[in-house]
């Protein structure tokens, strides 16, 4: 489930990112963890067991390479860079049936029962689609709908069961049910319930912006960032500190060793270190492919009830339901205001800006 802060960080104020340092779920402490605590024993395995002499020596010869300017640690910031871009076009890449839907409700006419079922089904093909390839990708979906019979029980006839597996293709079929949707809003057209050429054409731009979505999801889904990228930005950090581990042991202070004037026991700043390396790289993990189970991976099941219910709603309860056309309140005003609450009426103080140069 998709952790929400918004309403946490809606206004800027002391102590206000403070405060979401102590959430667990979706936290980087849940995610990272395990490593942490992994590294922690090994460090304290070697600190307490070392063989001195011998031991020194090694250190003083890992710490050589525990500067960032030996190992390119700090790759991992260009590689979770990179992760986020392909998340957010992942994100944007989602498809809504917002748009389709409302060309649909307004285009394909009739409120007699051949109207409304050419509606629905138009609908219902498209999220049909959606559900296709994301059973292809998602994780989630795929549990949800294990097998083609498990989306027959939601969206599809047995019919068109049939029709979509006697069509042999090598390739992943998500389009389908978006040739049946075209399909059928060509015989609307033909049956006068789209009412003219540019209402179609309106129809199959907006279905194709949908597919285009599909589509590019699919895309995502088959070519990964480079899987070499993702494995010499995993080497670096943990070669890191495995040096780390070893290079970073506080030595016996008599002996005069350069930055080991005194024992702390406890390598705070290189917890630290080993706290923002390796929780930059869990982030690419997390965000690498956002179709999984974990606690902010995108909520494809919740998207799936949302799409076919307001679509359904769209194109069927709402399709010309209106309330009568009354006169606005300030029908008779050329110039109003919208009123403010008494908490907000401060802001009608404030002049309108009109330019940062404006005279």
């Amino acid at each position: 489930m998709t952790v929400s802060y918004s309403l946490e960080v809606a206004n800027a104020r002391f102590h206000g990112f403070s405060r979401l340092l102590f959430r667990w779920k979706g936290s980087i402490y849940k995610l990272m963890y395990k490593e942490f605590l992994v590294f922690c024993v090994v460090y304290l395995f070697f600190s307490v067991f070392y063989q001195q002499d011998l031991f020194e020596r090694v250190a003083l010869y890992c710490d050589q390479f525990t500067n960032t300017s030996f190992i390119p640690v700090l790759f991992v910031l260009f590689y979770v860079n990179q992760a986020f871009t392909r998340w957010w076009g992942q994100y944007t890449s989602f498809p809504l049936p917002d748009n389709l839907m409302m060309v649909v409700s307004g285009n394909v006419h009739g409120a007699d029962e051949r109207g409304r079922l050419l509606r629905r089904t138009l609908m219902r093909y498209a999220n049909l689609s959606s559900v296709l390839i994301l059973r292809s990708i998602s994780t989630r979906v795929r549990k949800r709908f294990p097998t083609l019979e498990h989306v027959v029980e939601a969206f599809m006839t047995t019919h068109e069961l049939k029709n979509f597996e006697s069509l042999h293709s090598d390739f992943n079929k998500y389009w389908m049910p978006l040739t049946w949707f075209s399909n059928l809003a060509a015989q609307a057209r033909q049956e006068g319930r789209v009412r003219d050429d540019i209402a179609l054409r309106l129809l199959m731009d907006e279905l194709n912006n949908y597919r285009a979505k599909c589509s590019l999801l699919f895309h995502y889904d088959w070519i990964s960032i480079p899987l070499v990228y993702t494995q010499v930005v995993t080497i670096a950090v943990y070669s890191f500190f495995a040096f780390c581990v070893i290079g970073r042991q506080f030595l016996n202070p008599q002996k005069g060793y350069i930055s080991h004037r005194f024992d702390m026991y406890v390598p705070v700043f290189t917890l630290l270190q080993f706290f923002f390396y390796t929780g930059w790289l869990k982030v690419g993990e997390l965000i690498i492919n956002p179709f999984g189970e974990d606690d902010d991976d995108f909520e494809t099941n919740k998207l799936i009830d949302r799409n076919i219910q307001v679509s359904m709603l769209a194109v069927d309860d709402m399709y010309q339901n209106l309330a009568p056309i009354v006169k606005d309140k300030h029908w008779k005003n050329s110039l109003f205001s919208v009123p403010y609450t008494q908490s907000t009426a401060a802001e009608t103080l404030r002049p309108a800006f009109k330019g940062s140069t404006y005279d």
